[in-house]
């Protein structure tokens, strides 16, 4: 397949996988380092979110304070990843890998040992700042170092299921931290992220900046000011109020600075992100089958957490630990799931992971509140695992198929941003749904709070519905497609 030209040309990375699809000691420890960090930002988020009532008992934070300990990084994460990714693609992806990984140990290191509530909540939001480069930085090393074809997607399958286990295996991580002090949940990232930066100096590929066009200030600062905007509105909107003067002015002040992100694009010489992209139908499918997977699985998993503590009284441990299939389906896929989008093609594998996350959802919406484990909760959890096995890895190939190494940073930055600040929407949605639902109702009456969290939950399926119905629609075939999304 031929693509357009990238409007901003970077000496592309010249990918080192053999014919044979083999891969190099080199490029062994590469995605170890790359995969390492990913894993390691998935499992910062799951623990933290474990911490919160010993992190509250402790500092005296009440409900606005700990629930802005996990908004702060969302706020910084999900503004900053299309940035992220298309400053990796013209400053250099190595120099800007390692000088946010460098950040995010430094900032755990604070998180672990400060005592102010605005403190600690400000090491999140820089940590999120440095994950929203690390992350589509790290995806765009991969694409650039690996060969398009099976070398490529298996290697996107092996660090994909890195951060979906990662994420789900440290909420059990995360229970045994906090059974020491919340602060190990902050402290345990530190040596292990020292440690990727060093084996990053010696085993990431150095590469040169661009070295013409790309320098767009104006078009910098209205998207990083616009989807800073868009997420802080989104995650506050709960607390505020949707129809609030502040959430509104919010919406609207971020429609215009990406509006007029937008127009200056349209008029520069060399665009920091050109829309040209999302001609390309598969990519734009691919960023609506991961808002679908991400923002239905986020907003269950919350009302789960809520269920089983407030509801069923589990530990955060036991929660944990219920969840755990999920995490080792998952990772225990990871050697399988390249050959499968090889052999199968990720369009399909895409649609049985929708399909299996909306069918656990929908047997969800029985549970009641003397469940059986086994018989209740555990298919849900088990179709959640297959859901994210199959679906995760081949939306993520289908993302950045076909895309020139140019612009591998801005395909894995929107895809990224994309499941961040489409989950952080149908989360923010959620919420407001369920604690809506809560008004008037009886505290401490079980059955009443699990019937205000069935709407969140008809929400979570819905969202996964559709997302499906997307996904599994029939294509357009104007262009020629890779045939990894055949």
């Amino acid at each position: 397949m031929t693509t357009t030209p990238p409007l901003v040309a970077t000496p592309a990375t010249k990918p080192h996988s053999a014919p044979t699809g083999k891969w190099s000691g080199r490029q062994i420890m590469l995605l170890l380092v790359l995969c390492t960090v990913l894993a390691l930002d998935a499992l910062d988020v799951s623990m933290v979110g474990v911490a919160l009532p010993s992190m509250g008992r402790e500092l005296g934070l009440g409900t606005e304070s700990l629930q802005w300990i996990v908004s702060a990084y969302v706020l910084g994460y999900g503004s900053l990843l299309l940035l992220g990714g298309r400053m990796a693609d013209l400053l250099g992806r190595r120099k800007i890998f390692l000088i946010a990984l460098s950040i995010f140990a430094i900032a755990s290191l604070l998180g672990g040992i400060v005592n102010d509530p605005t403190l600690l909540i400000a090491t999140r939001f820089i940590k999120g700042l440095a994950a929203a480069f690390t992350a589509p930085t790290g995806f765009s090393i991969i694409t650039t170092n690996f060969a398009e074809g099976p070398a490529r997607n298996r290697a996107i399958s092996i660090y994909s299921t890195f951060g979906a286990s990662g994420f789900s295996l440290g909420l059990v991580l995360g229970g045994l931290m906090t059974s020491l002090s919340w602060r190990w949940t902050f402290l345990v990232a530190v040596p292990i992220a020292v440690v990727a930066v060093l084996l990053g100096f010696k085993f990431i590929p150095k590469d040169k900046p661009a070295t013409d066009g790309g320098h767009d200030i104006g078009g910098a600062i209205t998207l990083a000011l616009g989807m800073l905007t868009l997420v802080y509105t989104v995650v506050s909107a709960p607390e505020a109020g949707w129809t609030a003067p502040r959430t509104i002015v919010g919406f609207a002040l971020s429609a215009l600075l990406l509006a007029a992100f937008g127009i200056i694009e349209a008029k520069v010489k060399h665009p920091l992100v050109r829309f040209g992209i999302l001609r390309q139908g598969w990519v734009t499918r691919a960023n609506l089958s991961i808002i679908g997977l991400f923002g239905s699985y986020l907003s269950f998993q919350f009302i789960l957490t809520m269920y089983l503590q407030n509801v069923l009284g589990w530990s955060p441990l036991a929660m944990a630990l219920a969840l755990l299939p999920t995490g080792l389906i998952v990772a225990a896929s990871s050697p399988f799931a390249s050959a499968l989008i090889d052999r199968i093609g990720a369009v399909k594998l895409i649609v049985a992971g929708l399909a299996a996350l909306s069918l656990g959802y929908l047997l969800f919406l029985h549970v009641g509140t003397s469940p059986d484990y086994a018989l209740d909760i555990l298919p849900s959890v088990i179709l959640l695992g297959i859901g994210f096995a199959l679906g995760f890895p081949s939306i993520n190939v289908q993302a950045t198929a076909g895309i020139h190494d140019d612009e591998q940073g801005l395909a894995a930055g929107l895809i990224q941003t994309s499941a961040q600040v489409g989950a952080a929407l149908v989360l923010a949605v959620t919420t407001a749904i369920v604690a809506g639902a809560q008004a008037g109702h009886p505290a401490g009456d079980a059955a009443a709070t699990l019937d205000t969290f069935r709407p969140g939950l008809i929400l979570s399926a819905g969202v996964a519905i559709v997302a499906l119905a997307i996904a599994a629609a029939p294509q357009r075939r104007k262009a020629v497609q890779p045939e990894a999304v055949r």
